[in-house]
C-alpha cells in the first residue's frame, strides 16, 4: 500500500474526562490517554515503521477537522461520524481503544472503504485476575458479609471448596475466556454460553444462547461478559433470573443492558437471589441518588474489572501497531468489527 508522501499519517484523539462520557473521570483519563512518549516508548519495539508514519496527537475536537482532512488511520475512542467520508477522504482505518463499540452503534456511518477494529484481547488478563477475585468473592459470601458489617450483624457464614460449583460464563471472548481460563484448574464445572456454541479452553463445555434456559438452574455462580448489542439486550431478564437457584450468585463485567437491574436489585433485596457483583452502569459514574448503592447483598466496582493504568495503553499501541504491520502489508487486519454484529 503506498500513499502520496510516503508516509501514512495517524491522528490519535484523546478524550478529556468529563461525567456521563469517557473518561467519567479524572483517573480514567490518566490510564487512556496516548501521549507522545507512550507511542515512543511502544514504537522501539517496531522500528521498521519509524519512517512509515507521521503522528499527530490532539485532544477531543480541538483540531480534528483540520487533521482529518489528511488523515489515513485513526486511533480513538469515539469521533464525530457525521459527512465522515467529507470529512475525512483519505481515511482507511479506525482503531477504537475499547473492546465493546457500542456508542458507535449503528455503524451506518461507516464509509465501505474503512475498516473498523476494536481492543479485544488488551484486557484479558486483568479481566481474568477480576473474574477469579469476584467469582471466589462470591462463593465465599462476601456480599452478604459485607452486608452484615454495615449493620454490625456478626454471622458466620461457611464456604465450601469451588470445586463441586457450576459456573455459567455468558460470553466466552477475551473477558469471559480469561476468567474460564484461571477457573479451571480450581476444578469448577465450568459452563461456557456463546453465539455459536463453540470450545473454549477452560471451560467444561459450551453451548448456543439458545440453550441457555437448560444451564441457568444448575448455576451457582452465572457470569456475564457480553457487549452492548440489540441481540444481548436483556438477555438476561426477569423470566430467566427466576430460573435461577436462591443460592445464585451474579457477577457482570459486560454491559449493564444485558441484564435487568431493577429486577436483580429486588430479587438481593428479597433473598432471591444470594449475591451479586457489578462493575459496569449506564450511565457512568453512578450518580450519588441511585438506588443501586442501598442494595443489600451487592458490592458495586466503579468499572475497574479490565483496565490496567501500567498496561492498557501500552498494550493497545502494541496492539495497533502490530495491525498497522498489516495493514502496510496489505493484510486483512485482526479484530475487525463486523458493522452486522456490532462487535
Amino acid at each position: 500500500m503506498t500513499i502520496s508522501n510516503n508516509k501514512f499519517k495517524i491522528h490519535i484523539k484523546n478524550n478529556r474526562w468529563k461525567p456521563g462520557s469517557f473518561p467519567n473521570t479524572p483517573e480514567g483519563e490518566k490510564v487512556f490517554t496516548i501521549t507522545k512518549e507512550r507511542f515512543q516508548e511502544t514504537l522501539v519495539n517496531f522500528s521498521d515503521l519509524k519512517n512509515q508514519i507521521e503522528v499527530f496527537i490532539d485532544w477531543d475536537e480541538d483540531n480534528f477537522k483540520t487533521s482529518m482532512a489528511t488523515t489515513d488511520i485513526l486511533l480513538t475512542w469515539n469521533l464525530p461520524t457525521l459527512n465522515l467520508d467529507k470529512v475525512a477522504p483519505n481515511l482507511k482505518w479506525i482503531h477504537c481503544i475499547g473492546a465493546g463499540v457500542e456508542h458507535l452503534l449503528p455503524i451506518d456511518w461507516l464509509p465501505n472503504e474503512v475498516v473498523l477494529t476494536n481492543n479485544k484481547g488488551v484486557h484479558a488478563n486483568k479481566s481474568g485476575e477480576y473474574g477469579l477475585m469476584s467469582v471466589l468473592m462470591l462463593h465465599n459470601h462476601l456480599p452478604i458479609i459485607v452486608s452484615n458489617q454495615r449493620i454490625r450483624k456478626y454471622k458466620q457464614l461457611y464456604g465450601t471448596p469451588i470445586s463441586n460449583s457450576t459456573i455459567v460464563i455468558v460470553g466466552t471472548g477475551s473477558l469471559g475466556g480469561a476468567t474460564a481460563r484461571l477457573l479451571e484448574p480450581l476444578g469448577a464445572k465450568i459452563i461456557g454460553v456463546n453465539r455459536r456454541g463453540g470450545p473454549v479452553k477452560g471451560c467444561s463445555e459450551t453451548m448456543t444462547v439458545e440453550k441457555l434456559d437448560e444451564v441457568l438452574p444448575y448455576a451457582d455462580i452465572l457470569y456475564l461478559a457480553l457487549p452492548a448489542t440489540p441481540e444481548t439486550h436483556e438477555l438476561i431478564d426477569r423470566r430467566r433470573l427466576n430460573l435461577l437457584k436462591t443460592s445464585c450468585g451474579i457477577i457482570n463485567v459486560g454491559r449493564q443492558s444485558a441484564i435487568d437491574y431493577q429486577t436483580l436489585s429486588e430479587m438481593l433485596k428479597s433473598g432471591r437471589i444470594a449475591g451479586a457483583i457489578l462493575d459496569v452502569f449506564t450511565p457512568e459514574p453512578i450518580v450519588s441518588s441511585s438506588p443501586l448503592w442501598e442494595v443489600p447483598n451487592l458490592i458495586i466496582t466503579p468499572h475497574v474489572s479490565s483496565d490496567d493504568p501500567e498496561s492498557y495503553i501500552l498494550l493497545t499501541l502494541k496492539l495497533f501497531l502490530s495491525n498497522l504491520e498489516r495493514f502496510i502489508s496489505n493484510k486483512s487486519l485482526i479484530n475487525q468489527v463486523d458493522r452486522e454484529l456490532g462487535y
